[in-house]
């Protein structure tokens, strides 16, 4: 079953996946922000629309500048979304790319802090385990869609993918890795990894180190994971994903430097 069907409208479970992920993390978020006063739990619920809409913007055109391989195969590139951009807006073909979300809800969520004269920091630490868990919940919506898979496997713990769904090449192999569930497992670890540094150093986390941790753990889990995947998006030979999140993980660790060095 693809998903719950409403008459003429049909509900997919990867997209009501990731809506229950975002409205699961909204609410971590607002509670966090209430039982530590750190920030009024409204303005965290106001923060969310616009984060959604321009993460989901970002997600949106960092896919169709970096298409996957799955997409080529299909004659999705960059150039046809460009020469077809009303496909642009048809968020139910093709897929979205979590660095894009990253600088598009960054973006949004610096200007509401600009315009509304609120501490970006003090948001982004709020939000960071809000968004580890929405990535845990959305990401199981991948199983539904037969995407996100690793290498071929015959390991117990391996799913079956529909030969319609398989890369040119792997027609005839049938059980691959789950790296959709590797990761949802891994960004619940990374979830209680925040919710535990939070508390450990309270009194030692300086704004913004909750979130660079965030930011840091993920890009460790993308890496790695990366080597895993099938599925790539390459730019000239190169994996881009890999790249962006190496250079992440670089930035965030020479942040962290830099923010506890001796004044």
């Amino acid at each position: 079953m693809d998903g719950v069907s409403l008459g003429l409208l049909t509900l997919r479970w990867n997209g009501l996946l990731i809506a229950l992920g975002v409205a699961v993390g909204a609410l971590l978020s607002t509670s966090l922000a209430k039982h530590r006063n750190a920030a009024d739990p409204q303005v965290i619920l106001d923060l969310f629309l616009p984060l959604v809409v321009w993460a989901t913007l970002g997600a949106r055109l960092w896919y169709i500048l970096t298409p996957s391989l799955s997409a080529l195969e299909l004659g999705l590139t960059t150039q046809y979304y460009f020469s077809s951009p009303i496909d642009i807006a048809a968020f139910w073909v093709g897929g979205y790319g979590i660095p894009g979300a990253w600088v598009g809800g960054t973006l949004a969520l610096l200007y509401f802090a600009r315009k509304n004269d609120l501490p970006f920091w003090n948001l982004a630490d709020i939000l960071a385990p809000g968004l580890a868990l929405a990535q845990a919940i959305g990401r199981l919506g991948n199983y539904f869609n037969q995407e996100l898979y690793g290498l071929p496997t015959n390991f117990p713990l391996k799913i079956f993918v529909d030969p319609v769904h398989r890369l040119n090449g792997f027609e005839t192999v049938n059980f691959y890795q789950p790296l959709f569930a590797y990761e949802s497992l891994l960004n619940v670890a990374n979830l209680f990894f925040l919710l535990w540094l939070s508390r450990r150093f309270a009194n030692r986390l300086k704004p913004g180190d909750l979130f660079l941790a965030y930011l840091g753990v993920y890009s460790i889990i993308r890496f790695l994971l990366e080597f895993l995947r099938l599925d790539v998006s390459l730019v000239n030979g190169f994996n881009i994903n890999q790249i962006f999140f190496a250079i992440v993980f670089l930035g965030v660790g020479v942040g962290i430097i830099l923010r506890r060095r001796p004044v």
